[in-house]
């Protein structure tokens, strides 16, 4: 009897505790590097003061490490499809989890933002490397849902980000408090124990062996299988400036186009809005820098929802719709926002923000790797988050001058432009993805 391609047996398996652990650390991968990158944000107005710094220094402060992730979000993603995509996640953990704690040994604030555009590297780097591996297990019918929960655990390293100052800073000060930078260098045992290679990247290497006894053990694979031929037209051949040439061939230019403008909309606005968040209401409200934190936990919770409805939307609705849809609400609520000025309604408007917001990335997560054949899939990915970082860097430093000059109506009325034209983005340019398999997506 002949056998299946190898490819098949990886869309046709039942999901499995193989599936299930890749999602439990690919989770937990993408969690603690959230913390990471927002761990600033609830100790900034101590540092501020410390440092005695300006609006313009402070927003550049938090800008560099944005400068690092873009670095980091090109170049790993490069590595990514060149060394593999298990060893660019060994590198981007360590990276991000040394470097953010060294932020607790800073002298004065151009130290401190060396060391956050080091941090930045590894934090720019890491975050789209679950997606990228995950997605490239995971049968196409759960896919969506996989690659909507791994970014829904965004939440859980935010609130950990706001909780872990909460209780530490009033006893141990800011610069003890960067030592939980380091809980994420507990992941590396799983990576190196219990996640093996991407089959896909490993059969477009010529490398199939090295996953496959693995792979037969967790009872995805069997004995009778044969191995599809793959062309390799971009690993070893040509330079690194010809596979980002690839992106913007006519296959896949939409899909470029489309991606960095998502990727600058929902970073811009996200950390934009939550990095400021706790300073904000500290001098909008008049709270102190522990009821702030209180007050962003409480809107940050509501994250939560909105992650877990788009994620089990993706693969019912699409892609499309989804992301379009969260969008325009968040776009409006923040036109709500501009204008309130009690504290009810800016708690009210914010946590609406957190939802759709955090709803729309779930769907970019999950949209970003399918768009690109496996030959390129590292570099999409990773030029796309570094766009975001781009605009990650603007937005740090811009909101809190438009906030300073215009107040909150300046500020949110910008948010919730950039949020519609995300929503118009994906209307005119966006495809569908959902149940297709990566290779018929990529064709």
């Amino acid at each position: 009897m002949e056998g299946k391609p190898l490819l098949r047996f990886l869309e046709e398996a039942p999901l499995s505790v193989f599936h299930y652990r890749l999602l439990l650390i690919g989770s937990l991968i993408y969690s603690f590097t959230a913390m990471n990158v927002m761990l600033v944000a609830a100790v900034l107005t101590p540092v501020i003061n410390e440092f005695k710094l300006g609006t313009l220094e402070s927003g550049l402060l938090v800008s560099i490490g944005y400068l690092g992730m873009f670095l980091g979000a090109l170049l790993c993603g490069v590595l990514a499809d060149q060394i593999g995509r298990k060893k660019t996640l060994l590198f981007t953990t360590l990276t991000m989890s040394v470097f953010t704690a060294a932020n607790m040994f800073a002298t004065d604030a151009f130290t401190m933002g060396f060391l956050r555009f080091l941090a930045g590297i590894g934090l720019g780097g890491s975050l789209p490397q679950p997606g990228i591996y995950v997605s490239e297990y995971v049968p196409a019918k759960y896919r969506g849902r996989f690659l909507g929960i791994i970014e829904a655990s965004w939440v859980y390293g935010a609130l950990l980000s706001l909780i872990f100052p909460y209780i530490l800073f009033p006893r141990l000060g800011w610069r003890l408090t960067f030592m939980v930078a380091l809980i994420p260098l507990t992941l590396i045992p799983l990576i190196l124990f219990f996640m093996p290679e991407s089959l896909r990247y490993l059969q477009l290497k010529g490398k199939v062996g090295e996953a496959l006894e693995f792979l037969k053990k967790q009872g995805l694979i069997t004995e009778n299988f044969v191995e599809e031929k793959l062309t390799n037209e971009v690993y070893g051949k040509h330079k690194i400036t010809e596979a980002l040439k690839e992106l913007w061939s006519p296959p896949y230019w939409k899909r470029t186009l489309l991606l960095w403008i998502l990727w600058a909309v929902l970073v811009y606005t996200y950390h934009g809005i939550f990095v400021w968040l706790p300073t904000i209401y500290v001098k909008e409200l008049g709270l102190t820098v522990v009821k702030s934190i209180e007050w962003t936990i409480a809107v940050t919770l509501a994250q939560i929802p909105g992650y877990y409805s788009a994620a089990f939307l993706l693969d019912r609705m699409g892609r499309k719709p989804i992301a379009a849809a969260y969008l325009l609400m968040a776009g409006v609520a923040c036109i709500l926002l501009s204008q309130a000025r009690a504290p009810e309604p800016i708690f009210l408007w914010s946590a609406v923000i957190s939802f759709f917001n955090l709803g729309a990335w779930s769907a970019l997560y999950a949209y970003t790797p399918e768009l690109y054949p496996t030959r390129v899939r590292g570099t999409g990915s990773g030029a796309a988050a570094s766009i975001g970082r781009i605009a990650g860097t603007i937005a740090p430093t811009l909101t809190p001058l438009l906030y300073s000059s215009g107040g909150l109506a300046a500020a949110f009325v910008l948010f919730a432009l950039i949020h519609i034209l995300g929503s118009v983005a994906v209307v005119v340019l966006g495809v569908e993805t959902k149940g297709k398999t990566l290779e018929e997506i990529a064709r």
